[in-house]
């Protein structure tokens, strides 16, 4: 097994360098990534009272396979970022910056700067910096994982101890798939529905092939989650963040709950893409598996104060989102139940 840094690979440092900020210290030929917290810059100035370092891996090794099988690349990097800044973002915190890690049998220097590419264009979109990486050479083996580091001042940690009874939940849009289910789709349409990468999606009322569903980019929430979070400098309205990853939409809203709390979701208040319906058709699914699987279109919830709930919603079509009222707080057990 023979491992390459990205620093040594030729033309991938400077897809790293494209994510530099003011805070990333040169550090080229050491074998780790510095990066100061603070900075005085006279146009940027970022210092901290009671930091709180927020930290997150995940993995796309799912994405990585399907990527394998289309023979494009240049999607799964945004994938693992997305999965690993959104779950930083879930407590509040500014994504700092990402290290990936890849174990691939026979990676093509051609691919794998396709990964780094996409791993640095998701950088870029959460405005965090891409530090370095590792490639490791693993016969039989194909796998992605990233790591991240956030920070957050420790009054505005969202860590849901402030949720409520009668807070709403205000669903982000997911881009499809993202990465929760994404080994049993994949099973779904080469083994169950016996397709390949090129077919059209057409009978499912999909208007690409199954490469281009499969391969489409799971979204960063980054900006505009900060943006609502900062819409009230001193009050703290967003009182919950759940990024919906493993353990789909009705997993993932509880991590977001106190005890006490459950999430009633209505399930006609937000569009499903078409792929769910196409997925539970293949598969024959219950609704509760579904649900318990895949984000069913909602890639990010955040639960609010319902006062100002409408004024987040705002904050939130201004940077571009098309938020949806998908729910409230309730009392009960700490779960989600579908109406």
């Amino acid at each position: 097994m023979s491992a390459v840094d990205h620093k040594d690979a030729e033309g991938i440092y400077s897809l790293l360098q494209r994510t530099f900020g003011e805070r990333v210290m040169p550090n080229p030929r050491g074998p780790g990534a510095l990066f100061s917290l603070d900075y005085n810059e006279r146009l940027f100035r970022q210092n901290y009272r009671h930091p709180v370092l927020v930290s997150a891996a995940a993995g796309v090794s799912a994405r990585l396979k399907a990527a394998a099988i289309v023979g494009r690349y240049d999607t799964v990097g945004v994938d693992l970022v997305a999965a690993c800044v959104n779950d930083v973002l879930a407590q509040g915190a500014e994504p700092l910056f990402l290290l990936d890690y890849l174990a691939a049998d026979g990676l093509r220097p051609e691919a794998l700067r396709q990964v780094v590419a996409g791993i640095a264009d998701g950088c870029r979109q959460a405005g965090c910096s891409l530090l370095g990486g590792k490639t490791v050479e693993a016969p039989g083996d194909c796998g992605l994982a990233g790591f991240a580091v956030g920070i957050v001042e420790r009054a505005r940690l969202v860590d849901g101890a402030k949720v409520e009874p009668g807070d709403l939940l205000i669903g982000l849009p997911s881009g499809g798939l993202h990465s929760a289910g994404h080994a049993l789709a994949q099973r779904l349409f080469f083994e169950e529905a016996r397709m390949r990468p090129g077919d059209p999606l057409e009978r499912f009322g999909i208007g690409r092939t199954l490469a281009e569903e499969l391969l489409a980019p799971a979204r960063i929430y980054v900006r505009p989650v900060r943006a609502a979070l900062y819409h009230y400098r001193v009050k703290m309205v967003v009182t919950g963040i759940a990024h919906v990853a493993d353990g789909g939409l009705a997993g993932s809203i509880p991590r977001a709950l106190p005890e006490g709390c459950s999430a009633e979701l209505e399930e006609a208040s937000w569009r499903r893409p078409a792929v769910f319906d196409a997925l539970r058709q293949i598969g024959g699914l219950p609704a509760e598996e579904m649900y318990r699987t895949f984000n069913m279109g909602v890639g990010m919830v955040l639960i609010v104060s319902p006062y100002y709930a409408a004024s987040i919603m705002r904050t939130l079509r201004r940077e571009g989102e098309e938020p949806a009222a998908i729910g409230r707080v309730v009392e009960g057990p700490r779960q989600v139940t579908i109406q």
